[in-house]
């Protein structure tokens, strides 16, 4: 019986950056799904308030639905959606076989990257959301090692006022990305069939991070080398390999 997958993209991205990932894991009739987050390829919900508690409801619910025809999943994520899958397991562990995080880890010594502190701020992320243009978010993206095509794909996205309000208002709701007072509390809480998968490179997220998660929790680390915060776009073989051997021992 093959165990069903849901993948949880990050920021600023959408469903658009697993697709390299996808192809190279080759999951042939094994149930897939990979939702884009409320507001992210489409007009938010009406009353969604787009908080990091309101994504992991929405993440349950996500999970619920595919363990109620599928039985337990192995959830995946990356940025935002590694923090998600985290918060995930952490609450209904009940619901997964796995999880499997890139790239994000739930830490309380993390304090965040100079734009998640910018999106953080009054006034100053309403301003820097006004002056970013599609055009200098593809370039941008892609000079930090995000394939050409996905970027391009996702600068499209970048035009829906709504992703923009709703990645305020996420980053907003953690403090730019601080959990030390309220989700790390529950790190313990996370079950142990986990895994980390990392570009070595990242920028926002630096391998230091990963490994001191890694050591503290006793969760296996795989080091992407060549790759940056993207490593499930830019090193996909790899990450697949990662992955298919990881669900192998489970």
């Amino acid at each position: 019986m093959t165990t069903a997958k849901l993948f949880l993209h990050g920021v600023p991205d959408s469903p658009a950056i697993w697709g390299p990932l996808l192809a190279a894991l080759d999951l042939g009739d094994t149930p897939v799904v990979v939702p884009a987050l409320p507001g992210f390829t489409a007009p938010l919900p009406a009353g969604f308030p787009a908080t990091k508690e309101a994504y992991a409801d929405w993440a349950i619910d996500q999970v619920a639905a595919l363990f109620a025809q599928h039985g337990p999943i192995d959830i995946v994520g990356h940025d935002w959606g590694a923090l998600i899958a985290q918060r995930v397991a952490m609450l209904r562990p009940d619901l997964l076989r796995s999880w499997a995080v890139s790239n994000a880890v739930i830490d309380p010594d993390y304090r965040g990257h100079r734009v998640a502190r910018i999106w953080n701020t009054p006034i100053l992320g309403e301003i820097f959301m006004a002056l970013s243009k599609p055009a200098a978010l593809a370039k941008g993206l892609a000079e930090q090692g995000m394939p050409a095509d996905i970027a391009d794909e996702e600068a499209v996205q970048w035009a829906n006022r709504d992703k923009r309000r709703a990645i305020l208002k996420l980053y907003r709701s953690a403090k730019g990305l601080s959990f030390e007072h309220d989700w790390a509390r529950d790190i313990g809480r996370l079950p142990a069939n986990g895994a980390l998968i990392w570009g070595a490179g990242d920028p926002y997220v630096e391998l230091s991070v990963a490994e001191r998660f890694a050591r503290r929790t006793g969760t296996p680390l795989t080091v992407i080398d060549g790759a940056g915060h993207w490593a499930i776009a830019e090193r996909p073989a790899d990450v697949a390999a990662a992955l298919h051997g990881f669900w192998a021992t489970l």
